[in-house]
């Protein structure tokens, strides 16, 4: 197992970098306002204090790769294509959503991108696009990110076991915060992500940092090796910061507080205050400009699949 540890200063960010975590971050919080406010219907689950993970990755990853996302995807999908008008035109079924408005907050199809809120949905699907892609367009590769609470599935050891057994581009990415919804990850899984990697003998790479260049720059020759070797599993120890979806919050008081201390936002604001804060307030009122324009906007009417 290797582990990429947290250091005590972020580095210093590119400025398209940096505006890329604040339109996550800031995007996400105008949801949680949204519907506080009563103006969005169904669910939503932000990526809030997640964000570095899609950013960091996302220039290892190029136009022929799949992506498969989860239930908090918002922050893969931005990473993807930084298209807050059609993201958030699909949550709020407002003309112009990426599909029609009928897939909202977790279900979103688009090109080379798929996300679901089924629990370990993605795991076989991506195996096999990663089997098609070894055999008709090698040299891609298939991401597919998963939480912890995924590894109570059992599509997720049918899947390892055939990328281990067949060496397909299969890059899986654990996004474990910790909890899988209101249940902490020490009661409800047994032993380590590591370990379970370690049956398949896929390599399991350990991330405790939340500094993108730090990141980015161990992962390159992994996610390079993925592509001609085999699968590789990336666990990323990160924090939730908001709640489970949009309001349903049951972790302790010190559970919440750890979060918010490792927090990325408030140690880049600190360590970087000049740019951080040129940045943080021109996405800030991008992202309400956002809001507005698509709140303006008729509802949307299905008039074909999307993607």
């Amino acid at each position: 197992m290797t582990e990429i540890l947290d250091g005590l200063r972020l580095s210093r960010l590119a400025d398209d970098d940096l505006e890329l975590l604040l339109l996550v971050r800031h995007f996400e919080l105008k949801l949680l306002e949204l519907y506080g406010r009563g103006e969005l219907g169904g669910t939503t689950h932000t990526c809030l204090g997640q964000e570095y993970v899609p950013v960091a990755l996302r220039p290892l990853l190029g136009p022929a790769d799949h992506v498969f996302s989860n239930h908090r995807g918002h922050g893969h999908y931005l990473a993807r294509f930084r298209d807050p008008h059609g993201l958030l035109a699909e949550i709020m079924g407002r003309q112009g959503a990426v599909c029609g408005g009928v897939g909202g907050s977790q279900h979103i199809h688009r090109d080379r991108y798929l996300s679901t809120g089924v629990q370990g949905e993605s795991m076989p699907v991506a195996a096999g696009v990663a089997l098609h892609l070894k055999r008709a367009e090698p040299g891609a590769l298939a991401c597919v990110h998963i939480g912890d609470g995924t590894w109570g599935e059992g599509a997720v050891y049918e899947a390892l076991n055939l990328a281990a057994l067949w060496r397909l581009p299969l890059l899986v990415v654990v996004e474990n915060n910790g909890i899988a919804q209101s249940t902490p990850t020490a009661s409800q899984m047994a032993g380590t992500v590591a370990g379970r990697a370690a049956a398949f003998g896929i390599p399991h790479l350990r991330v405790v940092s939340t500094d993108v260049n730090e990141i980015r720059l161990t992962l390159e020759e992994e996610v390079a090796r993925v592509r001609e070797a085999g699968p590789l599993v990336v666990e990323f120890v990160t924090h939730r910061l908001g709640p489970h979806s949009k309001g349903d919050d049951v972790r302790p008081a010190d559970a919440v507080r750890a979060a918010r201390d490792n927090d990325w936002y408030g140690r880049y604001a600190h360590h970087h205050p000049e740019q951080f804060h040129r940045i943080d307030g021109a996405v800030r009122a991008e992202v309400q400009a956002v809001a507005d324009e698509v709140a303006a906007r008729p509802l949307s009417r299905w008039e074909a699949p999307c993607g």
